[in-house]
């Protein structure tokens, strides 16, 4: 009779990441440099991508603004080189892929990763500690890079063993299973420290009397889905530190509905008439993005937030006439919704739009009021920009709006994520 296999997750996370990669093309020890990954091109109030332990040791949050650092501080700012992230990311999947095959992997971030090592350990004759420790130390060999692992019976017990336990474990590796969970985390404060419980559900949770996983554990079921609905669902599993979603469940998991969407932050505040460039920018940009992907929709959204924090964000959205992705018809259409929908008075410093549940090119639809080789040309087009932007650069081809002083185009096409490659 074939032995039973007990399900064994990992998930490790690379100890952070972009100010370590830093330290280690600078030849410095990322545990003791002190050095803070941003901006400062932008202005004093970037937002630090990531800091080193040393910093994070003097008390220095994470994702702080570059004039909340301490000026007496003698500190490397490095900008951020998201090209260079991302292959140091694929870098480390290599060292996965030689010990997992990469059905059994999921990437959750771009520094954690999920490992189902349920049938590897056995093979490997060794146990999921010491499988750890050797992925940990190739990784540490070959990039310089400290990481953290979390092992339990199930993903969610792996996540929340490397989000609470692992960095305060000598060899930053915890294990949990069920029965430990509750032993060592049912009296555990603040639930914000739990995977997937924010400060909105700990103040709901709070004010019914719940203020660890012991609580919701014994809490009444039905007043949880009276309170919470289906969210009770996963409160309940995880408060016992159960997980039924598998590896294999995620990967096969598709999204009902799709969108397509681009964003952008403001460096400075934008009057009405210089955010419409950005506005007509982004629209070019999600045709081509719609084009490339063989997609149509026909609604679109779009949203404005403002330099003034007590004035709330705008936002509306419509049903296009057609189905399509022709970046003339989409282009009419955000103007217009910005027009309507937009204060112009008010500096604006975000814009987000998108197209709404997309579908494949092959559904595409008609009136008779759009002439239909129009469009058709517009498709080609666009499918020649994309290829010529694939072959010379994002920049090859750019449009005279691009030019304008408020424009961000040419700019933005040459980032990674809205950063410096």
């Amino acid at each position: 009779m074939e032995k039973k296999l007990h399900p064994c997750f990992m998930i490790i996370d690379l100890k952070s990441f972009y100010a370590s990669v830093e330290c280690v093309d600078r030849g410095l020890d990322p545990m003791t440099a002190l050095l803070a990954v941003a901006d400062k091109e932008r202005s004093k109030g970037t937002i630090c991508l990531a800091i080193t332990p040393a910093m994070k040791a003097l008390g220095i949050k994470n994702r702080c603004r570059i004039y909340e650092i301490p000026k007496h501080l003698n500190y490397i700012v490095a900008p951020p080189r998201m090209k260079r992230y991302i292959d140091i990311s694929a870098d480390i999947y290599g060292i996965y892929l030689s010990y997992v095959a990469k059905e059994d992997i999921h990437v959750y971030s771009i520094d954690e990763s999920f490992l189902d090592v349920t049938t590897y350990l056995s093979l490997y004759g060794i146990s999921a500690h010491d499988l750890a420790l050797r992925i940990m130390g190739d990784i540490r060999g070959k990039l310089g890079l400290r990481a953290t692992c979390g092992i339990g019976t199930n993903m969610y017990l792996a996540k929340v063993a490397l989000d609470i336990l692992a960095k305060h474990s000598p060899d930053y590796i915890a294990e949990l299973t069920e029965e430990t969970f509750k032993e060592q985390l049912w009296a555990h404060r603040p639930l914000t420290d739990f995977w997937r419980i924010g400060p909105g559900t700990q103040r709901r949770l709070n004010s019914l009397g719940m203020y660890t996983q012991g609580d919701i554990a014994i809490f009444p079921e039905k007043l949880l889905y009276k309170n919470f609905g289906v969210l009770a669902e996963y409160l309940i599993d995880h408060s016992w530190g159960r997980e039924p979603c598998t590896m294999q469940e995620i990967k096969n998991y598709r999204t009902r509905s799709k969108s397509l969407s681009c964003g952008q932050v403001l460096m400075r505040d934008y009057s009405f008439e210089e955010a419409l460039i950005i506005v007509k920018e982004m629209a070019d940009e999600l045709s081509l993005d719609m084009v490339a992907a063989h997609v149509v929709s026909n609604n679109v959204s779009l949203f404005i937030g403002y330099s003034a924090e007590t004035f709330p964000p705008t936002g509306a959205s419509a049903t296009l006439p057609v189905t399509t992705n022709s970046y003339r018809i989409l282009m009419d259409a955000f103007v217009q919704l910005y027009y309507r929908s937009t204060q112009r008075t008010i500096p604006i410093r975000r814009v987000n739009i998108s197209a709404n549940s997309v579908l494949d090119e092959c559904f595409e639809q008609y009136n008779f009021f759009v002439d239909p080789s129009i469009m058709e040309r517009d498709r080609q087009i666009t499918r020649s920009v994309n290829q010529i932007k694939a072959r010379y650069g994002k920049n090859a081809i750019i449009k005279g709006m691009d030019l304008y002083e408020a424009g961000n185009a040419i700019t933005r096409n040459a980032q990674i994520g809205g950063h410096k490659r």
